[in-house]
């Protein structure tokens, strides 16, 4: 049986992109998932291109991250025939996907498909880099740039059900309506004189900032920082990655640390499925919303890959493959 699948065909961006008909995946040990919905993230776009950290050799399908049902499943797994999982991978956009059990969560009841492939990239990159690089604790204040965008709003959903003060940057007066619905404390649009209302909120300074923009944000966003605050380096959203003069480290007294969860993931191959426990527990409780903000059939991938790079996503993209319950 042929499946659809969207490849990338030559590393040109959305331009690059085809939709094929592809050999139904063999399970081989693995658990076979009909896809529902498949997220679009930034690092699909920079694989599209041949800029990420990972190359697979032309042609190879987008995706790496889906939600849906399992089909079949080895039996150490745990899983069932019918369950409700996301899957974490390349590939995922495509009708079906096979993955290693240890890449394939149980979804909780109280999200949606589409909510939960917010889940994996946006959601896991958010908690390694607020809880375990950012360290931050109930209380405290938390900068959030790009706070629209998927892992922005993931940053401001989950800082604001860790018990942080948040407050949000964003680039227009639409997405400021979108962070406020998630619950952000403060939103600040991002032109001039930012800093000085951030720093007003704040009492001076922030105990976290959280930035997947980089760009001509950075220095500023350095410079919200309170004593012994954290800036958590996610990614360079805003095209240019800054450089920083460490003397403003040393006299000021900050950490600036890196989160870069995909690698890191790797190195630790327990931690996805620790961290999605962790979430789910949130999300069981009522503490977390994924936003989904548009979705596309499959046959219009490139059309979400150019929302991604024109930036103006708000909270997750999906492609919607099937509805909820398979139609």
């Amino acid at each position: 049986m042929a499946v659809k699948a969207v490849e990338v065909q030559r590393l040109e961006g959305p331009e690059g992109l085809a939709l094929v008909e592809r050999p139904e995946p063999a399970a081989d040990g693995q658990v076979l998932v009909q896809v529902h919905v498949a997220g679009v993230s930034f690092p699909d776009l920079l694989l599209s291109r041949g800029l990420y950290q990972v190359k697979p050799q032309l042609p190879f399908v987008l995706g790496l991250e889906a939600a849906g049902r399992v089909l079949s499943a080895p039996e150490p797994s745990g899983l069932r025939v019918g369950q409700r999982v996301v899957v974490s991978g390349l590939g995922s956009w495509a009708e079906l996907l096979a993955a290693p059990p240890e890449k394939v969560f149980p979804l909780s009841d109280r999200l949606s498909l589409a909510q939960g492939t917010a889940f994996l990239m946006n959601y896991q990159t958010a908690h390694f880099g607020l809880v375990r690089r950012g360290r931050l604790q109930a209380g405290e204040t938390l900068l959030v740039q790009g706070a629209a965008g998927g892992v922005g709003s993931a940053a401001v959903d989950l800082g604001r059900a860790l018990g942080a003060q948040v407050l949000a940057v964003v680039s227009d007066e639409a997405k400021a309506e979108v962070v406020r619905r998630l619950g952000a404390e403060h939103v600040v649009l991002a032109g001039e004189g930012w800093l000085e209302r951030v720093r007003q909120l704040s009492g001076g300074g922030v105990d976290v900032a959280f930035d997947p923009v980089g760009g001509d944000r950075f220095d500023d966003t350095v410079r919200a920082l309170a004593p012994e605050g954290r800036l958590v380096v996610i990614g360079f959203a805003g095209g240019r990655i800054p450089s920083l003069a460490m003397n403003r480290v040393l006299f000021r007294n900050i950490d600036v640390v890196g989160a870069a969860w995909g690698a890191f993931a790797e190195r630790v191959p327990e931690l996805p499925r620790r961290t999605h426990v962790a979430l789910s527990e949130l999300a069981e409780a009522g503490r977390l919303h994924p936003l989904v903000g548009a979705e596309f059939p499959l046959e219009q991938a490139a059309e979400a890959l150019r929302l991604i790079e024109a930036r103006r996503a708000l909270g997750k993209v999906v492609l919607r493959l099937r509805g909820e319950e398979g139609t």
